[in-house]
Parts: structure tokens; sequence; C-alpha cells
């Protein structure tokens, strides 16, 4: 049986896991928004850092989504009772998974991005299904099928023809790329602890307390190691942070949740599978980026092992 999305939770309501028999229509909306929204912002980030610094651009980003999400989150009932209602677990789960998932995946990556493509950034990001699937094993406990190990084979050699071909006459900094790769860490390790330490908050919540830990964990990297004297605030930062901020931050972590907690991890993190051509159209749509012919034929194995990988184990 494949597994299947929800449609979108009652953001009222606290996240619960689907068990592993319930069997619900699979929204392809939903799956489609969070994919664009989710490999656009490379490229709109991109764009935003000619005019600010990764870390004083994160550190906004995340403080202002954070205080959006949990006044959104008053605002439908998911904070009744105060703060005090959230609970010092699952407060402290939120603030490790702000810690994974904020600060180190993109401050780590949007620092490397200052010297690589957005369409790199993207396709190396996209390796977390991989790595996921792997260790959900043993961390876990999840059984993966014969179907789901091709697929992520699969998978893994589409994304190998494109690194090769972004390779291939240096046209990428190994520094940059490095960072992107400690960054691709910490998505992996934030998205296999969200699925075991399960915090039982509502959407708006949850990724409201991560994205407010992570603007408070990297403000003070922000402050010692770049100045306000770099940022300028031309029309095109302002546009490109509200959507990142309303469009990705907002939008895309609370569908990514959503995703998620309906999904095993490695089904879920199969997604990020889609990412490499989605950045790369992204790339040369917006920043022009040169798209050659081993990325196009990437393309292939990936779209294969996104239909193998996200399949239940048999």
């Amino acid at each position: 049986m494949k597994p299947s999305f929800a449609p979108a939770l009652n953001p009222c309501a606290p996240l619960a896991d689907a068990g592993p028999d319930v069997r619900q229509r699979t929204a392809w909306g939903m799956i489609a928004l969070f994919c664009v929204l989710w490999s656009s912002a490379f490229a709109a980030a991109k764009v935003a850092l000619e005019d600010c610094p990764p870390l004083i651009l994160l550190t906004l980003r995340f403080l202002a989504a954070g205080s959006m999400m949990m006044v959104m989150a008053a605002a439908t009932g998911g904070l009744k009772g105060g703060l005090r209602s959230i609970g010092w677990r699952d407060f402290g789960c939120l603030t490790v998974l702000g810690l994974c998932n904020n600060a180190l995946y993109l401050g780590l990556s949007w620092i490397g991005m200052t010297t690589v493509s957005s369409a790199f950034t993207a396709v190396l990001i996209s390796t977390n299904p991989l790595l996921t699937g792997l260790l959900a094993g043993p961390v876990l406990g999840e059984r993966l099928g014969w179907r789901q190990y091709v697929g992520l084979c699969l998978g893994l050699a589409g994304v190998a023809l494109v690194l090769r071909s972004r390779f291939v006459g240096m046209h990428e900094d190994p520094h940059g790329a490095l960072l992107v790769a400690g960054g691709l860490l910490g998505l992996v390790a934030g998205t296999l602890l969200y699925k075991r330490m399960a915090p039982k908050t509502t959407i708006w919540v949850t990724t409201g307390v991560q994205a407010l830990a992570g603007g408070v964990l990297l403000l003070p990297f922000a402050v010692h190691y770049e100045s306000l004297r770099h940022v300028h605030p031309t029309a095109s930062l302002f546009w490109n942070m509200a959507y990142i901020v309303v469009g990705v931050s907002i939008g895309g972590y609370a569908l990514w949740i959503t995703i998620l907690k309906r999904q095993s991890a490695t089904s879920a993190s199969s997604l990020h599978f889609l990412m490499p051509p989605l950045g790369l159209f992204f790339g040369w749509l917006i920043l022009r980026e040169p798209v050659s012919w081993l990325d196009m034929a990437g393309i292939v194995p990936i779209g294969l092992g996104i239909w193998l990988a996200t399949r239940r184990a048999v």
C-alpha cells in the first residue's frame, strides 16, 4: 500500500501521528505547493543575500516569522493557558529542533550559498532522503523494503549526475559546498529528532517556537561576525524577505510539519528528491544560472527514485 498525505490539519488541534493502517486521500496540491515553496526559496535567498549578510538575514527572518506564527497560534486557540500550556518537555524539544532545522540547516547552507549557486545548494540538500532513509532504521526502527532501497539509490544516482556536472571545471566553491553539507546534516538530524521526540503541539506552536529558537540562537553570531553596515534596504531585499518569511517560513514549514507528521521519515523526506529539477529550474529562471545536459539527465533517475522511495516497505 502506498503511503498517503493527509489534507491540511486543523491548526488548533495538536498534531498526531496517523496509524500505519490509516488510509487517506493523497493531497497532491499540498505536496506540489510545498515543493514549489521549498525549492524556490534557494533562488530567493540567493537574491536577498546580495543586499544582506546571511546570518543577519536569517535572524530577522526567524524572529519575524516566529512572532507571526505565535500570534496565529494564540488567535486560533493553540496557546490557551499561555506559554505554560506548551510544557517544558515540548518546549525543550522544539528548541532543539529549532537549532537543527533552522539555525544549523539554514545558517550553514546560506553562508555556503554566498559562494555556490542556488541550484547546487538545492541539489546537495536533496540528498536528505538518502541519509534519512539509511538512519531511520537504527534510530526510528522504520523498516525499508526493496522498493525504497532501489528508489533511494536511483535518487542518489541522479543527484550524483547533477553534482558531477556542477563540479566539472570547479564552477562551485569546495568550502561553500562543505558548509552546505553541514547544513544538510542539521536537516537530517532535525527530521529524525522530530519523528522520535514528537512534541504534542499545534502546527503554529511547533513552527513558531522552532523559528524563534533559531533566531535567538543565531543572533549572537550575527552580531559578532556581521555588520548592519552591509545591509542595503532595497526593494529587492524587501520583497524577497517577505516571500521567504511568509511563503517559506510560515507556509512551507507548516506544510512540511504536516507532511512529516503523517508520513514515515523516509517517505516524507523523499520529497526532497524533487528539489534538484525544481532548484535547477528556479536557478535558471530567476538567476540565469546555467543548466547542462548532465543536469537534465539526472532528473530521470530522480523522478523514478521518488516514485519507488515513497512506497511503503513490503
